[in-house]
């Protein structure tokens, strides 16, 4: 069921990963980016993450069921998105905290999910493989908080582009098993 529905969704999934991308490639172009825009930055996508996560957790299936890890990590993606928009002057210290967080949250998910997947989809590493760079990125930032501005927008910039290919990636495998699904019924 988690899969058919994640195969039916796969536009929610790729949509996220095209606006990663375009914020990681714009982060990347313009790396003398303001705290202010940093912080607008990281709102949006988590905003847009935590959106996603909420679509594809409340599956919609005839009996009700709900993905609640999915929908838990949407939620606490959507307030820190909420929290660094009405705190734009929190210290770059504070987020980067929060990203670094985010992300080793996310990866550690992403991993849970593609163990869970292992069996019913071929490449469940494509999966295994963001959630691993998640928490590396995380950790990356935890270890080096104090390194230059444009180093970490650049990294941070880096890792959206990563994210956002895999996230892509991913969801094309899905929409394709969306159709040998249906077939099968």
């Amino acid at each position: 069921m988690l899969l058919r529905t994640a195969c039916n969704r796969w536009w929610v999934l790729f949509f996220k990963g095209v606006c990663a991308i375009a914020l990681g490639v714009s982060a990347i172009v313009w790396p003398g980016i303001t705290l202010l825009s940093l912080v607008f930055v990281f709102a949006t996508f988590t905003l847009i993450d935590g959106v996603a996560a909420i679509v594809l957790g409340i599956r919609g299936e005839k009996d009700g069921t709900v993905w609640w890890t999915l929908v838990v990590m949407g939620l606490l993606a959507i307030l820190a998105g909420i929290v660094s928009f009405v705190y734009p002057q929190i210290t770059v210290k504070v987020l980067l905290a929060i990203i670094a967080a985010s992300a080793i949250v996310r990866g550690v998910f992403e991993l849970i999910v593609a163990v869970r997947l292992r069996k019913e989809l071929d490449d469940e590493w494509i999966l295994a493989l963001s959630g691993l760079m998640s928490i590396l990125f995380g950790g990356l930032i935890l270890y080096r908080p104090d390194a230059g501005l444009v180093a970490i927008v650049l990294l941070i910039g880096a890792y959206m582009i990563a994210i956002g290919v895999f996230a892509v990636a991913l969801s094309l495998r899905f929409r394709r098993m969306r159709h040998t699904l249906a077939a099968a019924k």
